[in-house]
């Protein structure tokens, strides 16, 4: 990309700021260990997701309030920002990336306890949760719209304070 004079500099300065991070100390080098822990707790090592707003995926939450005489609510998470909807998408994202069950069905209960404020009636709350795919532009030229893939669901019910989880 850079005139051949250019790559020979850039070349020298990686050397220089691998050796200022300390990337050239063994992997159990007290300096190297702080360095890469400081890195992943701030984010760094994930690129610009750190440093810009992160693109998520179209991961989709819907929450389903059951009321004891028999009707049902939906909604969708709740924001109050646009910066708000930003942390919310990403969160999706990351609960969508997860793949220890355990740990995505804690993430999604937290979230549910915010639909529990909102629905103090309600004797049970269903998380949904999939993916939104959307089609490229042939397909939606050709009259295809987005689907929606079910990934996950799970039950929270305050009766019996107990968890159901689903998935396919």
């Amino acid at each position: 990309m850079f005139p051949s004079p250019f790559q020979s500099y850039s070349l020298n300065a990686e050397t220089v700021i691998a050796g200022v991070l300390g990337l050239n100390l063994a992997a159990s080098n007290p300096l190297r260990r702080t360095f890469v822990t400081y890195s992943q707790l701030a984010g760094i090592e994930r690129g610009y997701g750190y440093f810009a707003p992160n693109v998520p995926g179209s991961y989709k939450l819907v929450f389903e309030s059951h009321y004891p005489d028999g009707p049902v609510e939906y909604e969708l998470p709740r924001v109050n920002s646009t910066a708000a909807g930003l942390r919310v998408a990403s969160l999706l994202d990351e609960i969508g990336h997860t793949r220890y069950d355990a740990l995505r069905e804690y993430m999604i209960k937290r979230m549910a306890r915010s639909v529990w404020r909102e629905h103090p009636n309600a004797t049970m709350i269903r998380a949904v949760f999939g993916v939104s795919t959307l089609p490229s532009i042939v397909e939606f030229e050709q009259g295809k719209r987005e689907s929606y893939e079910f990934l996950y669901a799970y039950e929270f019910s305050l009766t019996n304070n107990s968890t159901k989880a689903q998935n396919p």
